[in-house]
């Protein structure tokens, strides 16, 4: 990756793990209330997973292949 390519990365990385704690509270908030909303619950559970997937993916690129 290039200088520029690698800091975008980077920036995005951060935005994804962001977003991911931000899932992580609210879902913890609608767990907590006395009427959960089951399908918003298992929406938001299901974008932290996706969220989780795009981070490990990105990371990876990130990391150098130390065997190249």
């Amino acid at each position: 990756m290039t200088i520029p390519n690698l800091d975008s990365a980077r920036t995005r990385l951060s935005e994804l793990k962001e977003e991911h704690r931000a899932l992580d509270e609210a879902i913890e908030r609608l767990s907590e209330g006395p009427f959960v909303d089951q399908i918003r619950l298992t929406r938001l559970k299901k974008r932290k997973l996706i969220l989780k997937d795009s981070i490990a993916r990105m990371e990876s690129q990130l990391i150098p292949d130390l065997n190249a």
